[in-house]
C-alpha cells in the first residue's frame, strides 16, 4: 500500500525497496517478496531516469529470483515485468554496472517459455547484440546475453531469422574473446548450437565456427556441460556441411577426432556426454574422408568400448 500510494515520489520508492532488501535473508519471507516483483519493476519504470533506483531494484529482483531458484519456487513474471526490464536496458544502454545486473535477470527469466515469448515480443535481440558489441570484455554480460539468445533461438516459436543470423558473428566474438572462461564459453556454445539448429549460419561461417568450437573443447575439456554444448553444435554443423567436416579433421591445432577421444576419456562415466559424442560420431561417418581419419585414429576401439559400457542404451 505504501508503494502504491506514492508511485510518483522517487525517494519513497527507493526507501520501500531498501526496506524489502532487509527481508531478503529471511527465507521464510520469499512468498511475501515474490508478490512484490511487479511493484518493484513498476517503480523502476516510473522512475526510469533514476540510476540508483534501477540498480537497487535489479539487485533486489536478483536476490528474490535467486532464492526462488534455490527453493524450486515457480516464479510467474508477467509481460509488464519483462517489458520494464527491457525499458531499463534501453534507457541505460551505456551503464555497464546496471546492464550486468539486468542481463543476468533477463537470462534467469528467459528460461521460462512465457517470459521468453514476452522478451521476443519486446524485440530484445538487437539490444542484446548491441550490448555485447559494446561490452565484449565483460564476462558476466556476455554469459547472460548468450544465455538469453539460447532461450530465444531454441524455442519453437518463430523468431526473425535475419535477427538470429546477425547474432552468429556476435556470439562467435564472445567465444573468441573468452575461451579461458569456461562458464562464458559454455553459454556461447549453447547459443551457437541453437543458432545452427535454426539454420542461421551461412556457408562462409561453417568452417570458422567449427574451428572456434574445437578451440572451446581444447581449452575446457574438463567441463561436461561445455563438452555437450560444443559437441551438439559441431554435430549440427557436420550435418549441414562437408566443409565443416573437413575442418573438423584437419584443423591446424589438431584433429577434432583426438579431442573427442580425450573428452570421452575424461567423461566416460557420464552417460549424457557419451550420448552426445555418439550423436557427433554419427554425423562424422557420412563423409568418406572423415571415416578414413576415424579408422587411422582407431575410433572403432572407442566405439566398441562405448557399446560394451552401455549395452542397454
Amino acid at each position: 500500500e505504501f508503494m502504491q500510494a506514492f508511485w510518483d515520489i522517487e525517494e519513497v520508492q527507493a526507501k520501500a525497496i531498501q526496506r524489502l532488501v532487509s527481508f531478503v535473508r529471511d527465507k521464510n519471507a520469499l512468498p511475501y517478496l515474490l508478490t512484490f516483483t511487479g511493484f518493484i519493476t513498476f517503480a523502476m519504470k516510473t522512475h526510469a531516469d533514476s540510476l540508483r533506483l534501477q540498480v537497487d531494484g535489479c539487485s533486489l529482483l536478483l536476490e528474490i529470483l535467486s532464492q526462488a531458484l534455490e527453493q524450486d519456487e515457480v516464479v510467474a513474471l508477467d509481460e509488464n515485468v519483462t517489458s520494464s526490464l527491457v525499458d531499463t536496458v534501453r534507457k541505460h544502454s551505456d551503464n555497464e554496472e546496471l546492464l550486468s545486473l539486468v542481463c543476468t535477470l533477463l537470462m534467469m527469466i528467459s528460461a521460462t517459455e512465457v517470459a521468453a515469448e514476452n522478451l521476443r515480443k519486446a524485440g530484445v535481440i538487437p539490444d542484446l547484440l548491441s550490448i555485447v558489441r559494446n561490452f565484449l570484455h565483460n564476462e558476466k554480460i556476455c554469459l547472460s546475453c548468450c544465455g538469453v539468445l539460447w532461450s530465444l533461438a531454441v524455442s519453437e516459436n518463430n523468431v526473425d531469422q535475419a535477427l538470429l543470423k546477425s547474432a552468429v558473428p556476435v556470439t562467435s566474438a564472445v567465444l573468441q574473446e573468452h575461451f579461458r572462461n569456461g562458464s562464458v564459453t559454455e553459454s556461447a556454445c549453447s547459443a551457437l548450437w541453437a543458432l545452427s539448429l535454426q539454420g542461421c549460419l551461412t556457408e562462409n561461417e561453417y568452417e570458422p565456427t567449427t574451428a572456434l568450437l574445437l578451440d572451446a573443447l581444447r581449452m575446457n575439456p574438463e567441463r561436461p556441460v561445455l563438452v555437450k554444448n560444443a559437441c551438439r553444435a559441431l554435430a549440427s554443423l557436420l550435418r549441414l556441411s562437408e566443409t565443416a567436416a573437413l575442418r573438423f579433421i584437419m584443423d591446424a591445432k589438431g584433429s577434432g577426432i583426438n579431442l573427442i577421444q580425450d573428452a570421452y576419456r575424461l567423461h566416460f562415466d557420464d552417460p549424457e556426454v557419451v550420448e552426445i559424442i555418439c550423436v557427433l560420431t554419427n554425423e562424422m561417418v557420412q563423409y568418406d574422408d572423415v571415416v578414413l581419419d576415424m579408422l587411422s585414429q582407431k575410433m572403432e576401439e572407442l566405439l566398441s568400448e562405448i557399446k560394451n559400457r552401455f549395452p542397454s542404451s
